[in-house]
């Protein structure tokens, strides 16, 4: 049987088991995947005997991004330009790196709001974290010609602008509402909202009528930020399926077989959300 895990510290908020177990009964696969707490300073050792423990490999959330990432002993490309593993995997005994978060992002957004790319107009985010930095990148794949990026800390966000060149410029948190008023896309990366605690801020007046704005935090689904642009007429995107989208690969890699992401899929873990408030 087939084994995958997601670890973190904590672990138990996570609702990728109950993703990759309804994939896994959805096509009839003899297979689990668990949901494993491991300490930061353990993580080297649990890493380690993945192989001896019978996984093909694990998801990868807070705070063990960028520390699974150094573990590894081969990253893929998208690993390698964000400094950061969500999915790692073993190949002939080697334990290989990816970052999925991007294509979650970017696969959601297309999906949900496809004229997001049609205007050519800055696209700004909220936050300079390790998300950021896969939104960013994605951005710049499709093509965008300016990124804004707005954190509280700007050493930070000076940090990841750095890292991704000319294309990415900084600007002050102070402003950031005044400074996305052109934006084509906005898109909160920050914990602000989770569960209902803190608002990132944004005053939506004066805001292209035709901007996207998106939030990576999906409990609750719609968050202070969403509802206020919502109100203001902008088309809104939630976090949950960049949740969904991002898993896909991973399954693909331990079980052999490519998932859809289906509204049966998150009609489930909507519920759960709802059930949970968590």
């Amino acid at each position: 049987m087939k084994k995958a895990c997601v670890i973190g510290w904590p672990i138990e908020h996570s609702r990728s088991p109950l993703i990759h177990g309804y994939w896994l009964k959805t096509y009839g696969i003899a297979g689990s995947y668990t949901k494993q707490a491991v300490k930061p300073e353990d993580l080297g050792s649990f890493l380690g005997s993945l192989a001896s423990a019978g996984f093909a490999g694990c998801n990868v959330t807070v705070p063990h991004k960028e520390a699974a990432f150094t573990a590894a002993q081969r990253q893929d490309a998208s690993a390698e330009a964000v400094g950061a593993a969500n999915t790692l995997w073993l190949e002939d005994g080697v334990l290989c790196a990816a970052n999925t978060d991007t294509y979650g992002f970017m696969t959601h957004l297309t999906a949900a709001a496809p004229q997001w790319n049609t205007g050519a107009g800055p696209v700004c985010i909220l936050g300079a974290g390790g998300a950021a930095r896969a939104i960013v990148q994605g951005f710049l794949q499709a093509g965008v010609r300016e990124v804004r990026v707005f954190n509280r800390t700007r050493d930070r966000a000076d940090a990841l602008a750095a890292q991704f060149g000319s294309r990415v410029v900084v600007g002050d948190w102070e402003k950031r509402s005044i400074a996305s008023r052109d934006a084509d896309v906005l898109v909160n990366t920050t914990a602000l909202g989770l569960k209902g605690s803190g608002d990132a801020g944004i005053d939506f007046a004066g805001f292209n009528p035709g901007c996207v704005v998106s939030d990576i935090v999906y409990v609750p689904l719609e968050t202070a930020l969403l509802r206020e642009a919502r109100l203001a007429g902008l088309a809104t995107v939630d976090g949950l399926g960049m949740l969904l989208h991002q898993a896909v690969p991973g399954f693909e890699r331990w079980f052999g077989v490519r998932p859809e992401v289906t509204s049966k899929l998150r009609d489930v873990i909507v519920a759960d959300i709802l059930s949970s408030k968590a």
